[in-house]
């Protein structure tokens, strides 16, 4: 069956800001997604569903780490993820392989391009949800959690997903890297605890995941990591 018209690839920055643009009272669904994420492939099925129901409905796909420039614009960090604009409007964001609830919310903000009131309005991109701490853990329990976890096994890997199930492509590498040299070692999947995840880019001075631990002292990212195999010294510290 041919794709509908309303479902696009997007190619270029250029090319998603010319496709958004060209009616700004309709609805778009934005999907980041990535080939290699398992997810994503059932969401894309549903997508494309959608974009069938839906013909008034502008369907865009962004492969997330091709199109970084897109992707940083909407601050999306794990796939799949999904946007729906009216214009630069957001209506809605929807995080992971959450079928019933991106149905859901199609259903409502494509029913009409008038009845329903939007979350905000802006020209800028959607901002991230503030980085709170659970208000009923301190400080003082919240790193002492995070020691825990960090001492949890010899190796640990602080990532987006799971080592089956990657969410970014950053720690689908490292996983990667960490089999290939046979490193025996536990995950923890950071976007299942905002308060984790917060927490550790205080704690190990560090803004970004993967995190890889090592006796219970923080070790790097991907890009370190990579640095210590080439040279032997991950074996060294393995030791």
């Amino acid at each position: 069956m041919a794709t509908p018209s309303n479902f696009h690839e997007v190619t270029s920055p250029e090319h998603f800001q010319a496709l958004l643009s060209q009616d700004l009272q309709s609805v778009s669904l934005i999907n980041f997604w990535a080939p290699w994420a398992e997810p994503c492939k059932q969401m894309n099925e549903v997508v494309l569903e959608l974009a069938k129901k839906y013909p008034q409905l502008l369907v865009l796909q962004v492969e997330a780490e091709t199109q970084s420039d897109i992707s940083e614009s909407f601050e999306i960090e794990a796939v799949p993820s999904f946007i729906i604009l009216r214009g630069h409007t957001l209506l809605g964001r929807i995080s992971g392989a959450d079928a019933p609830a991106l149905t859901n919310a199609i259903a409502t903000h494509a029913r009409t391009t008038s009845s329903v009131t939007p979350l905000s309005s802006t020209d800028r991109s959607p901002a991230a949800p503030p980085n709170n701490y659970d208000m009923g853990e301190s400080p003082e329990q919240l790193n002492e959690r995070l020691k825990g976890l960090m001492n949890k096994d010899k190796v640990v890997l602080f990532m987006k997903g799971s080592p089956d199930q990657p969410r970014c492509g950053f720690s689908r590498k490292l996983v990667g890297l960490l089999r290939d040299q046979g490193v025996q070692f536990s995950t923890f999947d950071i976007l299942t605890d905002e308060s984790v995840r917060a927490g550790l880019k205080v704690l190990n001075n560090w803004p970004t995941f993967p995190q890889l631990i090592i006796n219970g002292e923080f070790v790097g990212g991907l890009d370190v990591v990579q640095e210590m195999v080439d040279s032997g010294e991950l074996k060294e510290v393995l030791a």
